[in-house]
């Protein structure tokens, strides 16, 4: 694993001539996001975020303010150094009060623009790290084994579908789909009863591999261009009937909402933390899927959350529930661990590649990333702050993640929110 030592970057003393980012909960100087928006009325293109605003690097250039500036992200993904050039270069620049006149005129208020994905998603693949949420589903299906036997020796995943990703804010419409209750003769084609969301981080994949050519797990924190928020939207109901023998398919490809904003690495080196030990008698991992260094600071130190909000609770003026408070240290396998898996076969990974780490719950029933395992699988409604109750999503319910890092002496940085409302099947 390379040097993950902190750097002037990351220094709390660091501030920006940019006010809104000082104190700022998500985008201060020391995280500075990669994106992809667009002015009103303007065409897309990427920019950084800091406080309340965007940064458009392109317009740089000709400023004279920065260089190697690539007109899509996927470029910043591939190669590593750009990407380290090009954050250090915005740190600098925004850090440093004699560029603010040259700089300021390229700043763009974000509330006034369109957030794109980063970029064209070749690929994508949701795994099921979280071991918390694999005992809590296991235990509603098969209560004397909720692991299979293969959980504990291989990082579980499966390919899910690209062209139906979106950016945070998109509304997700209600799917329809064929069910099948445990008492009825035949099943029925409806819009889905039993709509849920999944509490996640994404990864994007940077350089890749060659196909056949396997990544080898020291060499995976190279691949790795950034982090975001993932919600993947399932429809618990479709889930049941459909997945055996091949597993999931409808029930989760109608829709996956992202955070916009590419967390880095290098903004995320503070936060870096040791992969919690496995418990005692839980198998080693094949050479394969080993690396001590890995093992020491593979881990991340990523508070995650989920808030609920209905239309009846935004008539009210009610502020959102909060259903879930999770971490990210409850992945059972490293992010280079799964990354290291995916490609161990010769699969090649491509730059704008995503990967899904799978729900992310804790250990406790607060901490539970999904409706499915909040409500004990439909059986215990959930008490909102308008009187009304849920064990599913309704049309009209909001849902938002959030993640933020921190660490002693360093300044906590945000993801950015994820966030979609229910619209009625179509």
């Amino acid at each position: 694993m390379p040097s993950i030592r902190s750097d002037e970057t990351h220094d709390p003393k660091r501030t920006s001539w940019v006010v809104s980012a000082r104190g700022h909960a998500e985008f201060p100087v020391q995280n500075l996001p990669f994106g992809m928006f667009s002015p009103p009325d303007e065409a897309p293109r990427p920019g950084v975020a800091i406080g309340d605003e965007i940064i458009e690097l392109q317009a740089l250039i000709a400023a004279g303010l920065a260089r190697d500036v690539p007109g899509d992200l996927r470029d910043v993904f591939a190669t590593p150094a750009l990407r380290k050039s090009l954050r250090t270069q915005m740190s600098h620049l925004l850090s440093n009060s004699r560029y603010r006149d040259t700089a300021e005129p390229y700043l763009h208020h974000a509330a006034d623009c369109i957030l794109h994905l980063p970029a064209t998603i070749g690929d994508y693949t949701d795994f099921y790290v979280g071991i918390h949420h694999a005992m809590n589903v296991g235990k509603l299906f098969r209560p004397d084994a909720p692991l299979l036997p293969n959980y504990k020796h291989v990082p579980i995943g499966y390919h899910g579908r690209a062209s139906s990703i979106r950016p945070s804010g998109v509304p997700v419409v209600r799917p329809n789909g064929q069910t099948k209750a445990p008492d009825a003769e035949a099943p029925v084609f409806v819009p889905v009863k039993r709509l849920d969301f999944e509490l996640e981080l994404g990864v994007w994949i940077g350089q890749g591999n060659a196909l056949g050519h396997p990544i080898a797990i020291a060499d995976a924190p190279q691949n790795i261009a950034g982090f975001c928020l993932l919600n993947d939207w399932s429809a618990r109901d479709v889930q049941a009937w459909e997945y055996q023998p091949l597993g999931p398919f409808l029930a989760k490809n109608f829709h996956t909402t992202i955070s916009p904003w590419v967390v880095t690495p290098e903004a995320l080196i503070p936060f870096r933390s040791p992969q919690p030990p496995r418990p005692e008698g839980d198998p080693h991992p094949l050479s394969y899927l080993w690396d001590e260094s890995d093992q020491a600071a593979g881990g991340l130190n990523i508070e995650l959350g989920v808030t609920l909000s209905t239309e009846a609770m935004r008539a009210q003026n009610l502020p959102a529930q909060v259903l879930s408070q999770s971490h990210a240290r409850h992945m059972y396998w490293t992010v280079a661990q799964i990354v290291t898996h995916h490609a161990s076969n010769g699969c090649d990974l491509t730059p704008g590649d995503l990967i899904g780490t799978g729900t992310l719950s804790g250990p406790t029933i607060d901490s539970c990333g999904s409706l499915l395992e909040l409500s004990d699988g439909g059986k215990t409604p959930i008490t909102l702050p308008s009187d009304e109750t849920r064990t599913f999503l309704m049309d009209g319910d909001e849902v938002t993640l959030t993640a933020h890092a921190s660490a002693k002496g360093f300044v906590s940085i945000g993801f950015g929110a994820c966030v979609a409302r229910i619209l009625p099947a179509r």
